[in-house]
C-alpha cells in the first residue's frame, strides 16, 4: 500500500480543527471507565476503531485524525465507538539512546502527543499498539527483552504511553526471546506489561494477543487461563482478512465466518472486565456487502466480542453506518451480563444462536451461510422453555414487534436475523440446552470452515457433523447431568453409555475451564477417531494436557 506522506505544516491545522470539531459539537461520549463501585477497567467490551484491517502501515497522522473525525460526523462515536487506535508501523526500528521509543518523523512529524490531544479533544479515547517482543510483527521497536536476553522496556514505555495520554494498549507477541519455552515466556511479558500499567498514574485497557499465537496447540487453552488474569481482552485466533489495493473487491466473508467459529466455542473463559476479541469489524469495508456487514454485527454482539472497526470510515455508505450504528443491537453486545450466545443448533446452512440478557430478556440470532435464502420456524421448546409459552419478539433491524408460540422468519443469504425476546411468564426460566461442539480440526483450521473445525455430540453416543438433528440437542442439568430426549450420558463400566435418566452420581460431568468434561471415575470424555471420517466414537480416558478430543463447548 502506498504511504501517504503529510506536510508537517498541515498537523497543526489538522489537529485545531479536530479539536475544533469538538467544541462546537459538544460532544462526550462513553468512556472505558467503569461505574466507580464496579472496579473494572471495561466492564462491557471495548468500541473503537484501529487502522490495521484496511490501511495496515499505509497511515499518516492525517489518516488517523480524519478516521476519529469519521466516527464523529457519522454518528458512530455517539454509539459508541469511542477509541481510536493506532497500529504497528507508528514507531522506528531503534530507541533513542536513552531507550526510549521514536514517533516515526514522517508519519507523525510533531510527535505522537498532539494526535492523542486532537483525538481526545474530539471526546474520544487513544489507543497505541506495542509488541511483547524484541520486535513487532512490522520489525520496529518492541518492548520485549532483546533477541538474545537483556533488559525490557515495559514499564519505560508504559511511563511514555501514560505521558501522551494513552487509553488503552494493544500488546502483540511477534518475535519474543523464549528460552525456558514459548508459553513460559509470552505469560512472563504479558504480566510484566500488566504490572507495569499498574504502576502508571493512568487507567489503560490491555488487549493481549498472546493466545493467538498459540491457536491449534494445546496451550491454546493454558494461555486462555492466565490472560484474564493480566488484561480486559484478548485475541485468540487468525487475523480478519485485509483489505488489498489490488484487489479491493474479494470477498473477506469467509474470514469473518472463520473467526466467528473460532471464537463461539470460547464463551467460558468470558466475564464482565475479561473479553474474547474476535478480531475487527470489517463490515461496511470493500469485500463486505450489506447482509454480510449485517451478520458482523449481530455475530459479533451475540458473542459480547469486541466492537473495533477498522475501515475507511469515510467511504462507507449510509446503510453500512445504519447498521453498524444499530443501538439495539450494540445494546445487546455492551449487556451488563456480558454472555456469550449458545449454539441452539447448527445445520450446512445455519447456526441459531440464543443469548440470555441482564433481567427476564434475550437475544436470539439465525445466521444464514448459505448462498439462498432460509426458512426458519424456532420452537420456545428448542431455547429451553417449558410448558405453554410465548414470546414477545422485536426484530432488531426493523423495530418490529411481534407475540406467538413461534418465531418465524426467512433470512437472506449470508444475512443473520436478531430479536430480541421477552417470554411471558408461563415460560419459566430456560434451562442451559444446545449443541455440544468438540473442535476435531487443531491445525489452525486448515480449510477454515466450521465443517472441518467442529462437530456434534449426538446422543447415541458419537460425534458427527453437526445437521441440526434432535439428536444434537442436550440440556445442562443444574447437578451436571448431560441429557438429551429422556436420556443421560452415563459412565457405565469405565466407558460412556447413554441411559434413563437418574440420580446416579455416574451421570454427573465435571467441566472445567479448559472444556474438559471429567466423569465419576475422574476420566475425560474423548472423541475417538479419524475425524475425515465424519463418524467418531466416544471414550473415556486419562486427562491430557488439552487434546482437541477432550476439549468440548457446552451450551452457555
Amino acid at each position: 500500500m502506498t504511504i501517504r506522506t503529510l506536510s508537517p505544516r498541515r498537523i497543526p491545522s489538522l489537529i485545531w480543527a479536530a479539536m475544533l470539531l469538538a467544541m462546537v459539537c459538544g460532544m462526550a461520549f462513553p468512556g472505558f471507565a467503569a461505574p466507580a463501585d464496579s472496579g473494572l477497567l471495561a466492564p462491557t467490551p471495548p468500541m473503537g476503531w484501529n487502522d490495521w484491517a484496511h490501511y495496515e502501515c499505509g497511515f499518516t497522522a492525517q489518516t488517523i485524525l480524519d478516521n476519529a473525525k469519521a466516527l464523529v460526523k457519522t454518528g458512530l462515536a455517539a454509539r459508541g465507538y469511542n477509541t481510536v487506535t493506532i497500529d504497528d508501523c507508528w514507531m522506528l526500528k531503534d530507541r533513542d539512546d536513552s531507550g526510549n521509543l521514536q514517533v516515526d518523523p514522517v508519519r507523525f512529524p510533531q510527535g505522537m502527543k498532539p494526535i492523542a490531544d486532537a483525538v481526545h479533544g474530539m471526546g474520544l479515547k487513544f489507543g497505541i499498539y506495542e509488541d511483547a517482543g524484541y520486535e513487532t510483527c512490522g520489525k520496529f521497536a518492541g518492548s520485549g527483552e532483546a533477541k538474545d536476553g537483556g533488559k525490557d522496556h515495559f514499564l519505560q514505555d508504559a511511563k511514555l504511553f501514560e505521558s501522551w495520554g494513552v487509553d488503552y494498549l494493544k500488546l502483540d507477541g511477534c518475535n519474543l526471546y523464549a528460552p525456558d519455552g514459548k508459553e513460559a515466556a509470552y505469560r512472563k511479558a504479558y504480566a510484566a506489561q500488566s504490572a507495569a500499567l499498574k504502576q502508571v498514574n493512568r487507567p489503560i485497557v490491555f488487549s493481549e494477543s498472546a493466545p493467538a499465537y498459540f491457536q491449534g496447540t494445546p496451550d491454546w487453552y493454558t494461555v486462555l487461563t492466565w490472560v484474564r488474569d493480566y488484561g480486559q481482552l484478548w485475541r485468540e485466533g487468525t487475523d480478519v482478512a485485509t483489505f488489498r489495493t489490488k484487489d479491493p473487491d474479494r470477498s473477506r466473508f469467509h474470514s469473518v465466518l472463520w473467526n466467528y467459529s473460532y471464537n463461539l466455542p470460547l464463551g467460558r473463559f468470558q466475564k464482565p472486565g475479561n473479553w474474547n476479541d474476535a478480531d475487527f469489524i470489517i463490515g461496511g469495508d470493500r469485500g463486505m456487502t450489506l447482509p454480510e456487514t449485517r451478520s458482523q454485527i449481530a455475530l459479533w454482539s451475540m458473542m459480547s466480542a469486541p466492537l473495533i472497526l477498522s475501515s475507511n470510515l469515510d467511504d462507507l455508505n449510509p446503510q453500512s453506518i445504519e447498521a453498524l450504528s444499530n443501538k439495539a443491537i450494540i445494546a445487546v453486545d455492551q449487556d451488563a451480563a456480558g454472555k456469550t450466545a449458545t449454539l441452539v443448533r447448527r445445520t450446512a446452512q445455519m447456526d441459531i444462536l440464543f443469548k440470555p440478557l441482564a433481567g427476564r430478556d434475550y437475544a436470539i440470532a439465525v445466521l444464514n451461510r448459505d448462498e439462498n435464502p432460509i426458512n426458519v420456524d424456532l420452537h420456545p421448546s428448542d431455547l429451553g422453555f417449558t410448558g405453554k409459552c410465548r414470546l414477545d419478539t422485536e426484530d432488531l433491524w426493523t423495530g418490529h414487534r411481534s407475540s406467538a408460540s413461534t418465531l418465524q422468519a426467512t433470512i437472506a443469504a449470508h444475512d443473520t436475523g436478531i430479536w430480541k425476546v421477552h417470554p411471558a411468564s408461563s415460560c419459566g426460566t430456560p434451562t442451559r440446552t444446545g449443541a455440544i461442539v468438540t473442535i476435531v480440526d487443531s491445525g489452525r483450521g486448515r480449510n477454515r470452515d466450521l465443517d472441518s473445525y467442529t462437530r456434534c455430540l449426538t446422543a447415541p453416543g458419537s460425534v458427527q457433523h453437526c445437521s441440526g438433528t434432535p439428536s444434537e440437542s442436550w440440556t445442562v442439568t443444574s447437578s451436571g447431568a448431560l441429557r438429551s430426549g429422556d436420556r443421560c450420558l452415563a459412565v457405565a463400566d469405565g466407558k460412556p453409555a447413554m441411559q434413563a435418566c437418574s440420580s446416579s452420581a455416574d451421570q454427573r460431568w465435571e467441566y472445567t475451564l479448559q472444556g474438559n468434561l471429567v466423569g465419576s471415575n475422574q476420566q475425560c470424555l474423548s472423541s475417538t477417531g479419524d475425524p475425515a471420517s465424519g463418524t467418531q466414537s466416544l471414550s473415556l480416558d486419562a486427562c491430557g494436557h488439552n487434546p482437541p478430543s477432550q476439549i468440548w463447548s457446552l451450551p452457555n
